[in-house]
C-alpha cells in the first residue's frame, strides 16, 4: 500500500500509532504521584519530539546513506526559521506559506553550501560545513541584525503588515494558525488521576512528520537510495564504473537541508519566534547524536534518538536534589543522603554526563544504535522454529 513493501508499511503504521497515541503513552503516571516527574505528554515537548524527529530523518538521508558527516546542519534549521518568521510578519500568520517558504529557502541555501563543501570528503567536508554554519551564526547574531533581530531574535508584532490577514486589534498578540485553527489550541481529558492533553499544533506537526517519514522510506528503497549506499560503500569503485557520484551526493545534501528547513519552519509555527541560537554548532552536534544513538542508516532510528535526547533534556534535567530526597525519604537518613549524593551528578544540570555515558555505551556495544538493541532483544525472545523435516527422513551429509 502507498507503494511500500509490507514490512515498510507496517513500520509506517507503527510510527503513526505512536504519534497518534503519544498523549497517552507519554503520560504513564497519574498527576500528583511521585513518578509524575517522568510524564512527558505536554504539548511543547511532544512538538519537539516530532520536529526534531524530522530534523534527524533528513540528516540521516545524508549521513546514514552516503556516509558524509555534516557538522553544519543547524544552519539550514536556522535559515528555515528566519524564512518562516518573515513570512508570518509580511504575509500571513497561516503556517502553510511559512512552512513552504522555509523548505524552499533552506533548499536553495543547502544547494550553495553543498556545491562548495562536496568538493572535499571526509573530515574536510565536515569542517567546511561547520565553518559555513558558524559563519551564518555570526552573521545572524551581529552583522545581519536588521534581518535576524540579532541577540533578541524575531517574533510577529501587531505593527507588521501581514497583507493577507485582516487587521489585528491593537494589543492582541498575533498567533500562528492553520486556516483559523490556532497552534496552541488544546483539549484536556481527565481520567481518574490522569490528565491527557490533545494539542492542535502537535498533531499538525505529527502529520508533517509522518509524510516526511514516508518520503524517507521511498528514498531509502529507491534506485537513488541504492546509489547513495554505493557512495557510502566505496565511492572510488563507483567512480571506476564511469558513474559520477557528485550529483547524487549533492541531491542528498539538498534533500537533507530541506528537511532541516522544514523542521525550522515548524519550530516557528509552534513557537512564533526565531533566534540565532538555533544555528550554533551545538545544535548541529545534537542531530548527529540523535542519529547515531537511534541508529544511522535505519529508518526509525533517528526518530527514536531524537525522542530520547529531547526527553532527557526536558525531563531528566528537571530532577533536582529535593525530588531525590522525596523519592528516598523512606530510607534511613544516612543511606538517603548517600544515594542522593551518588545520583545527583547524573541528573539536573548534569544530565549531559548521563547522555555522554549513554552515547559511549551505544557506540561501543551497539554500533547500530537503539534499533540494533531492539533487534537483539527481539532475537532473544524469538522462538526457534521447529524443523519441519522428521529426523528419520534426514540424509546424513556425505
Amino acid at each position: 500500500m502507498f507503494g511500500l513493501a509490507a514490512k515498510d508499511f507496517r513500520l509506517l503504521l507503527l510510527v503513526a500509532a505512536l504519534v497518534a497515541f503519544a498523549p497517552f503513552i507519554l503520560n504513564p503516571f497519574p498527576e500528583g504521584s511521585g513518578m509524575a516527574q517522568f510524564n512527558a505528554g505536554y504539548p511543547d515537548l511532544m512538538q519537539r519530539f516530532v520536529i526534531f524527529g524530522i530534523f534527524a530523518i533528513g540528516f540521516n538521508i545524508l549521513f546514514g546513506l552516503t556516509g558524509y558527516l555534516s557538522f553544519g546542519h543547524a544552519a539550514f534549521l536556522g535559515v528555515g526559521s528566519y524564512a518562516a518568521i518573515w513570512m508570518m510578519k509580511l504575509l500571513t500568520m497561516n503556517v502553510i506559506p511559512a512552512i513552504i517558504l522555509s523548505v524552499i529557502v533552506a533548499g536553495v541555501f543547502s544547494l550553495i553550501v553543498g556545491w562548495i563543501s562536496l568538493r572535499r570528503s571526509g573530515i574536510y567536508f565536515s569542517i567546511l560545513t561547520l565553518a559555513f554554519a558558524q559563519m551564518m551564526y555570526s552573521l545572524a547574531y551581529s552583522v545581519l541584525t536588521p534581518i535576524t533581530g540579532g541577540e533578541t531574535g524575531l517574533q510577529p508584532k501587531t505593527s507588521d503588515p501581514r497583507i493577507l490577514d485582516s487587521l489585528v486589534t491593537d494589543g492582541t498578540t498575533p498567533k500562528a494558525n492553520l486556516f483559523g485553527l490556532e497552534m496552541g489550541a488544546s483539549y484536556d481529558l481527565s481520567v481518574s488521576g490522569w490528565v491527557f492533553t490533545f494539542n492542535a499544533g502537535y498533531y499538525i506537526a505529527a502529520v508533517v512528520m509522518l509524510i516526511s517519514f514516508y518520503v524517507a522510506i521511498r528514498i531509502f528503497r529507491s534506485p537513488f537510495g541504492m546509489m547513495l549506499r554505493a557512495v557510502k560503500s566505496n565511492q572510488n569503485r563507483l567512480n571506476y564504473t564511469g558513474l559520477n557520484a557528485k550529483p547524487y551526493t549533492l541531491a542528498a545534501f539538498v534533500i537533507s537541508g530541506m528537511y532541516a528547513g522544514l523542521a525550522g519552519g515548524l519550530m516557528v509555527a509552534m513557537d512564533t519566534q526565531a533566534g540565532a541560537e538555533r544555528m550554533f554548532w551545538t545544535a548541529s552536534g545534537e542531530v548527529v547524536l540523535m542519529t547515531i544513538l537511534g541508529g544511522a542508516g535505519t529508518l526509525i532510528g533517528p526518530v527514536l534518538g531524537a525522542g530520547l535526547i529531547k526527553y532527557m533534556e526536558n525531563i531528566l534535567s528537571k530532577i533536582n536534589s529535593n525530588i531525590l530526597h522525596e523519592w528516598f525519604a523512606f530510607l534511613p537518613d544516612g543511606f538517603e543522603d548517600l544515594l542522593v549524593t551518588l545520583i545527583y551528578p547524573f541528573i539536573g544540570k548534569g544530565w549531559h554526563l548521563t547522555l555522554g555515558i549513554l552515547f559511549m555505551l551505544v557506540v561501543i556495544f551497539l554500533p547500530g544504535g537503539l534499533v540494533e538493541g531492539g533487534q537483539r532483544i527481539g532475537r532473544l525472545f524469538k522462538r526457534k522454529k521447529p524443523d519441519a523435516t522428521p529426523a528419520a527422513d534426514k540424509t546424513p551429509a556425505e
